[in-house]
């Protein structure tokens, strides 16, 4: 016997597949909800950012319904393509926002993925780094496909039933319009009616002339320089035989010091090495600069400090080694100091110290350290001063010295975290061996958030005691030391609203330095009190200048 299907049977879907249609049109519809109204910044990414109705999704469906039908497809696949590369932007401002405290930057900033792989790469090993490309590779790809497809499927069933399209619109567009002129809001400060994307698309649109411009303000700055053509014997003529040293001490933020989560390591330090400065005849006065950067890009700060403009991003900064711009190590060179640079995070080419004005570079490979390799911020910060000391301030017969000194240790993910030991330990850094823990350079991160900013803490303190430990034991009634944070930390650690304040302060026996900074109103002590006086970073080359120096020459002369 030949047993039949009845007619038609292959022709029957399977009864679950119009579940599984369903299916993919809401989640279609979850994604791109999230795209339209998902904020840009770390702290705003809460579930109730998500209960929002979104004003593009109603102009969308709107337009679709009233366009041709051979124009609705195409329209719905640019419309996709544009909502996924939007989405894809605000992945990276959220990113950026929790390290860098900023937006990203789509015309300046794609020079830092390529720095922030190559810190990656050093922290985690070259696996993490294949892993890290590969997972930012499939995830573009991955939200531009789905985003796409999702407004095409969505697209798809509001054509195909237009009535309840239309009925959906028209309810929902003056429900729109009354929540947004009353401000009406489930949750404080979420308001339901949202048009996120289509500001983030005309903030997009905006940010390339506004980069151009930016640019241009620039250019002229860098060519206004009151101090180029002063003479070299009217340069810094109140410093005369003295040795400057400034200290950059890595994430050294105003939070380190005011967060109460934070502080007591660093302020125990800050109040400890007061006693102790005071024990070796120093005194000090400190104050609060704003930085250009928070969270990273170190040399940013380092360039805004050193030339007197705010060099924000890297484009001001690629401008600023292209020009003549005098720096306070070109200055100290023209007075006839000697200009040298430790930079222990340095391993290779380091084309800025000819713009800046060193003579001398100790990067990681001339500092000799034999201690362990524990990624970037392999060396401890009194390995660090120590081979500055053998190698430049303890030489004999030597012309008066300026140095530009930038400490790693308290550089994320802090791999390794000593105690400040006998100057005569120190060696070659083998010591250090004993104080590895075997774990994984990035361990802290995998323990939480308060282990985490227990060892920024834990660092920043670190940085401070061999700053003073070092004064103590190789400063003498020459030197000046200037102390100072580059950024503050990531916002993951400081949180979103910490502002771009680092403390600094000038360390010295000489009563005479610290009479000339008396108009500045810096304060006693090494730790500035919230009422501090506050400069922007780029204020101080000029002050600084002007303070120990004769100033730029007038015009008339």
């Amino acid at each position: 016997m030949i047993l039949r299907r009845p007619a038609g049977a292959e022709t029957e879907p399977p009864r679950w597949r119009p579940f599984v249609a369903r299916l993919v049109t809401v989640l279609a519809a979850l994604l791109v909800l999230i795209a339209l109204v998902a904020p840009d910044t770390i702290a705003d990414l809460t579930p109730a950012a998500f209960l929002r109705l979104p004003a593009e999704a109603l102009v969308g469906v709107a337009a679709l319904l009233v366009l041709p039908a051979r124009a609705r497809r195409p329209v719905a696949v640019v419309g996709g393509a544009v909502l996924g590369v939007l989405t894809v932007l605000k992945i990276l401002d959220i990113g950026f926002s929790a390290v860098l405290a900023r937006p990203f930057d789509p015309v300046l900033d794609w020079a830092l993925l390529d720095d922030g792989l190559g810190f990656l790469g050093s922290s985690t090993g070259t696996a993490g780094q294949v892993a890290a490309v590969a997972a930012a590779v499939g995830v573009t790809i991955g939200v531009l496909v789905l985003v796409t497809l999702a407004v095409v499927r969505l697209a798809g069933v509001a054509v195909r039933h237009p009535r309840p399209a239309t009925r959906a619109v028209a309810v929902l567009t003056p429900v729109w319009v009354a929540c947004a002129v009353l401000g009406a809001q489930l949750v404080p400060g979420v308001p339901i009616a949202s048009a996120s994307a289509a500001v983030a698309a005309e903030q997009r649109a905006l940010q390339v002339p506004a980069s151009l411009l930016d640019q241009g303000s620039f250019t002229a700055a860098l060519a206004a320089d009151p101090f180029r053509d002063v003479p070299a014997d009217q340069l810094l003529t109140a410093l005369r035989g003295k040795d400057v040293v400034i200290a950059f001490v890595e994430s050294y933020g105003r939070s380190a010091i005011e967060q109460p989560e934070l502080s007591g390591p660093v302020t125990a330090a800050l109040d400890a090495g007061n006693a102790q400065l005071a024990s070796a005849g120093f005194a000090t006065r400190s104050g609060f600069l704003t930085s250009p950067v928070a969270g990273g890009s170190s040399w940013l700060a380092h360039a805004t400090m050193l030339s007197g403009l705010r060099v924000s991003n890297q484009a001001r900064h690629d401008a600023l080694m292209a020009s003549d711009r005098l720096t306070l190590v070109n200055a100290f060179a023209k007075a006839d100091w000697r200009t040298a640079a430790v930079m222990p995070g340095t391993t290779g080419e380091w084309p800025e110290a000819r713009f800046y004005g060193h003579q001398r570079v100790y990067d990681f490979p001339s500092l000799g350290y034999r201690g362990p390799d524990l990624g970037w911020a392999s060396v401890p910060d009194q390995y660090t001063m120590s081979a500055f000391e053998r190698m430049e301030h303890a030489q004999p017969d030597r012309p008066p010295l300026f140095a530009e000194i930038a400490l790693a240790s308290s550089h994320m993910p802090w791999p390794l975290i000593p105690p400040v030991i006998g100057w005569d330990q120190v060696g070659d850094g083998s010591v250090y061996q004993t104080f590895t823990t075997g774990e994984p350079r990035d361990a802290v991160w995998a323990k939480g958030t308060e282990a985490v900013r227990s060892a920024y803490s834990r660092s920043i303190a670190y940085s401070l005691q061999t700053l003073v430990s070092w004064a103590q034991n190789s400063g003498d009634d020459d030197l000046v030391l200037i102390v100072l944070g580059d950024h503050q930390a990531a916002p993951v650690i400081v949180g979103p609203d910490a502002g771009y304040d680092v403390p600094t302060s000038i360390i010295t026996r000489d009563r005479g330095v610290l009479d000339r900074i008396a108009g500045w109103g810096w304060e006693d002590g090494l730790r500035p009190s919230p009422q501090a006086p506050v400069w922007p970073m780029e204020d101080f080359r000029d002050r600084f200048l002007t303070t120990f120096g004769m100033g730029p020459v007038p015009e008339s002369h």
